[in-house]
């Protein structure tokens, strides 16, 4: 704990070139320092592979947008998500996004398992409160839907977990991401107090 838990510091970083337009955060003048370069190393990193993933700049034709949104800021929990945005000709291009979730105390990166007490049976306790989402919101499916991944992709915005899913993952383009939100209260018997969602709750 730094005491104070206020947020950290975000500078954009704008990267433009030829058939590139990338806005991404950087932690700045942040304590520890170590935690705010593994962090950044962190957000570096994914910004990278997402531009590996869309083809850019392996395929000349590929053009990239990309930009980030801050999901969370507060608590010693740095939520965000990195947004990428492709067209390489065809009726449309595709978006793809990738969530990170930090400690700014230390640095840790936090997966979906990390979120909840060990041997809790988070996969399915998920599961059943998205089905229940999908058949409320009447979304119709390309596959069925039968159970998130382990590591699903999720971000942090105020006291909700927001689980989501990748264009195409599980509806048609139309749709584009799915998003489940679900109130820390309704799985507070499974969260890690000490984790990001536990922070959320008090």
């Amino acid at each position: 704990m730094n005491g104070m838990e206020q947020p950290v510091n975000i500078q954009t970083n704008h990267v433009q070139r030829d058939k590139l337009n990338l806005l991404y955060p950087t932690v700045v003048k942040s304590t520890p320092y170590a935690a705010q370069h593994a962090i950044n190393t962190a957000v570096v990193n994914a910004v990278n592979k997402q531009l590996h993933e869309q083809g850019y700049p392996q395929n000349p034709a590929t053009d990239v947008t990309a930009y980030f949104e801050l999901k969370t800021n507060q608590r010693d929990v740095l939520s965000l998500s990195l947004i990428n945005y492709a067209f390489s000709g065809g009726a449309h291009g595709l978006t793809i996004q990738k969530s990170l979730t930090f400690d700014t105390d230390n640095g840790r990166l936090y997966a979906l398992k990390d979120l909840f007490k060990p041997g809790s049976n988070y996969v399915a306790r998920l599961s059943a409160m998205i089905q229940a989402q999908i058949k409320e919101r009447n979304i119709p499916l390309l596959v069925d839907f039968k159970s998130i991944r382990p590591d699903q992709d999720y971000y942090i915005a105020d006291k909700a977990l927001i689980i989501y899913f990748q264009v195409y993952e599980l509806a048609a383009y139309v749709y584009g991401f799915l998003y489940f939100p679900i109130s820390v209260y309704a799985i507070q018997d499974i969260i890690k107090e000490d984790g990001p969602l536990g922070k959320m709750m008090y």
